[in-house]
């Protein structure tokens, strides 16, 4: 215990620590938005959950009120991670058992207004989870010339009802990391996992494929003629064995005619069997030419301006609780802060309960067939009377 604590506070001596948010007692500093209708709006609550799950020391910042717009944020002094590591890492528990809405965190530029806090706010970097249905992501985008650039492949996220941290990491080399409870999940460059530059290559546009180019791989057997007469086999045919009722009565009923069939020597339209081309030349390949447009940039990763952390979401059934927010620039510290003793406990809690249950199905179970045996005896006595 002594050597983690001496590592946490000397990692703590050696970092910048920009931002950190951890509830002790309330939301002070946290800035509600008062642009939706209070009809619109989602209340919070700093607690240790619904479930009253964890100690008091383990609170959170708790959605609380369903189908709710959720805008709230808090600034810090400004700072720029040019030339910097740059980690976002919070906890996120949704004991509620979300099925659709967001639990991201969003960094702004300095000078946020927060009472007119909205999903149009600029931001700088959105991260964190979100599920609407089958729609499963960690959401990971970022602001670069004013456009928002989501990353192009899914981070899967974690939707049970355990506590999961969350940790991005942007580094100056123009990489990053997601890790979820430690674990990284997506790791690359910018410039490959966003569409964020120009491609580097392009078609060349003076290449077209040409004419004489064969690029199907089955042709036509020329020796294959249609058989004669081919197209003179009806679809339909009367059927042979069908027989005009006996009383039939032409008179009253009108000339009878007898049904058709599917003709089992009709095969459709004529196709002449297919065969190896040989004038296959495979797939044109587009030649590719440097992109005149693409402009590498080494500073995909930075931001000049962030001043604020702010939550803003739209749950249809709430009861997620934000905790553990940290801003740094050092990996190790996130490290270090990072604890899994929260989901430990509730594991165990929920082994607890569910012995528990099992504990009192079993006594219920054993007291009810008490229960009959003393009913069959009392029978028995009856009886011998």
């Amino acid at each position: 215990m002594f050597s983690f604590l001496f590592s946490f506070l000397f990692a703590l001596t050696t970092a910048t620590v920009y931002f950190s948010e951890t509830f002790p007692t309330d939301a002070h500093g946290w800035v509600e938005s008062t642009v939706r209708p209070e009809g619109e709006r989602g209340a919070v609550a700093v607690q240790s959950g619904r479930s009253k799950s964890g100690t008091d020391d383990e609170k959170g910042f708790q959605t609380t009120e369903d189908a709710r717009f959720y805008a709230f944020s808090k600034t810090f002094p400004e700072f720029s991670n040019d030339g910097k590591t740059l980690v976002l890492q919070y906890t996120v528990k949704s004991e509620q058992g979300i099925d659709c809405g967001g639990a991201y965190l969003k960094l702004h530029p300095a000078g946020l207004d927060q009472e007119k806090y909205t999903g149009d706010s600029v931001y700088n970097i959105m991260f964190g989870p979100d599920i609407c249905g089958h729609e499963q992501r960690t959401h990971f985008i970022l602001n670069n010339k004013g456009k928002n650039h989501l990353i192009t492949n899914n981070i899967p996220g974690e939707f049970d009802k355990l506590t999961h941290t969350y940790t991005l990491i942007l580094k100056p080399d123009n990489t990053f990391q997601v890790l979820i409870d430690g674990e990284e999940k997506r790791a690359g460059k910018i410039e490959e996992e966003f569409e964020i530059l120009e491609p580097k290559k392009i078609n060349d546009p003076d290449q077209s494929k040409p004419k004489e180019w064969v690029d199907d791989p089955m042709m036509d057997d020329p020796e294959d003629k249609k058989p004669e007469g081919y197209d003179d086999i009806p679809a339909s045919i009367v059927d042979p064995e069908a027989k005009k009722p006996e009383d039939w009565d032409d008179e009253l009923d009108g000339e009878w005619e007898a049904p058709t069939i599917s003709n089992p020597d009709f095969k459709g339209p004529w196709r002449a069997k297919r065969i190896e081309n040989p004038a296959y030349k495979g797939p044109w390949v587009h030649p590719q030419i440097d992109n005149p447009k693409y402009a590498p940039d080494d500073k995909l990763y930075s931001y000049s301006s962030i001043g604020a952390v702010g939550l803003e979401i739209w749950q249809v059934k709430s009861g997620t609780v934000f905790d553990e927010i940290l801003i740094t620039d050092d990996v190790e510290l996130a490290a270090s802060a990072r604890t899994k003793h929260a989901q430990r406990k509730e594991k165990e809690a929920e082994e607890n309960k569910k012995a528990e249950e099992e504990e009192r199905k079993k006594r219920e179970e054993e007291e009810a067939k008490a229960s009959a045996d003393n009913a069959d005896d009392d029978k028995d006595d009856k009886e011998e009377l």
